[in-house]
């Protein structure tokens, strides 16, 4: 993954020891990566994830699937986001 498409997400996800363990979170809460994964592997749609977590926006799911994608794709290890 490009640098710039790596930009555009690590504002958005980030890691803190004392949040959620230090799993990837949205930044700004305590909504973890995996959770949102999970939703939308049980087809939970975006709109229905925005309409239970009002604290996200389509941007953050969106820099979810850009932050899973490198981590998957090995361009971006797990804990270098924070």
């Amino acid at each position: 993954m490009e640098k710039e498409s790596y930009m555009k997400y690590q504002n958005r996800i980030s890691f803190n020891p004392g949040i959620m363990r230090g799993k990837p979170v949205v930044a700004g809460t305590r909504i973890t990566v995996e959770l949102i994964l999970k939703k939308m592997g049980e087809r939970v749609d975006v709109a229905s994830l925005l309409s239970m977590y009002p604290s996200l926006n389509q941007e953050d799911v969106l820099a979810v699937f850009e932050y899973a994608a490198a981590v998957i794709s090995n361009d971006l290890p797990i804990d270098s986001v924070g």
